[in-house]
């Protein structure tokens, strides 16, 4: 909704960058969705590495407090 008024506020003061920023807005939506996936897998990898490495200590039956 933030978004939606900021953008209000643009087309107000300057209604031809509203309109660049309307239409260049699924353009950087696609440029962007690379980087998400590279986000979501080093977030898997770090998790997959974490639980290896403390596989051991589950083993034991240590429990984080």
């Amino acid at each position: 909704m933030l978004t939606f008024i900021c953008w209000l506020l643009l087309w107000v003061v300057c209604w031809p960058l509203a309109l660049l920023a309307l239409l260049l807005w699924p353009l950087v939506w696609l440029i962007s969705l690379p980087f998400r996936l590279i986000g979501i897998t080093f977030e898997a990898l770090f998790a997959f590495l974490k639980s290896v490495l403390l596989l051991p200590a589950r083993v034991l039956g240590y429990r984080a407090q």
